[in-house]
């Protein structure tokens, strides 16, 4: 079996989720903030991401962090292109760690319009994909936010979802579309249903040799995404944590028996610059704990 294969194996039905360590500029603050890292211990962009990867690095090494309870881990582009410990990350992630690396692609959020935010304009896209395949990349990520039931903004966000993954699936990367819904939206159980019914849309005009992966807000109405999960061109439905806590993720997450896990704020929360290594491992390993039993419920 190639690397290939058995990594799209791993991700279609090994039990597990899929770790989220691709925070970009606009998220690293808040990230490090999190983590014990405050911008006064930072000067510039540079030693920003250098701290984010420090962060990242010691994450992916973590004891717990491994093959049996993560599938896959989603990487930012500085990540991808960074070494821990001297070797390419993708490379430590699947020949050291056993876990499946895909890229975040996306350039960030366009403004609101029509209650949604679509994807920035991607020119040099077809670079990336080129770099993320001579990477070891497997597959790709991109974010769209849905912030009311607004039908023709959410199935403009679908529509250049499917779009982008289309351009994906060309360049041998399997992608996970990502419309996610803002959790305090006044109307999200009503945007679930719109956002539900056009990704089955799109679903259905897929070619047969394409298949991709959702990653979606988990909804207000369990089970919602069950049709979706079954659905041929669907290797997985993950779930975001999308601002929830680890406990609330993981309880609502248990109620959603076809979805599993692919948190970041989630599975980081408790970590801490300043801990030994033994406490960290700990902390993490709770996390990871939960997450992975939310996700095989």
């Amino acid at each position: 079996m190639s690397p290939k294969d058995a990594q799209r194996s791993r991700i279609a039905s090994a039990d597990g989720f899929i770790a989220a360590l691709d925070q970009s500029g606009g998220s690293t603050p808040k990230a490090l903030a999190q983590y014990g890292v405050e911008p006064t211990d930072y000067s510039g962009d540079a030693e920003m991401y250098a701290a984010v990867h420090a962060m990242r690095s010691r994450i992916i090494l973590a004891d717990d962090f491994t093959s049996e309870k993560v599938l896959g881990a989603i990487l930012f582009e500085r990540t991808m292109d960074s070494d821990i410990n001297g070797k390419p990350t993708a490379q430590v992630l699947w020949d050291d760690r056993g876990v499946v690396p895909f890229l975040k692609i996306d350039k960030g959020l366009a403004d609101e319009a029509n209650g949604v935010q679509m994807l920035k304009p991607m020119p040099e896209l077809d670079a990336l994909l080129a770099k993320a395949n001579e990477k070891g990349i497997f597959g790709t990520k991109e974010r769209s936010l849905i912030l009311e039931a607004n039908a023709q903004g959410i199935a403009d966000v679908v529509a250049q979802q499917f779009d982008v993954a289309k351009q994906v699936a060309a360049a041998g990367l399997v992608p996970i579309v990502e419309p996610e819904v803002h959790i305090e939206s006044a109307t999200k159980a009503e945007a679930e249903d719109i956002l539900e019914a056009e990704i089955t849309k799109h679903l259905n005009d897929l070619p047969e040799d394409v298949n991709v992966i959702l990653k979606l807000t988990i909804p207000s109405k369990a089970g919602l995404y069950d049709a979706a999960a079954d659905h041929p061109r669907v290797l997985r439905v993950v779930a975001l944590s999308g601002g929830y806590s680890t406990d609330v993720a993981c309880d609502l997450l248990s109620q959603n028996h076809k979805m599993i896990a692919s948190f970041s704020r989630a599975l980081a929360e408790g970590l801490n610059v300043k801990m030994s290594e033994a406490e960290f491992n700990s902390a993490l390993g709770q996390n990871i704990e939960k997450i992975y039993a939310a996700s095989v419920a």
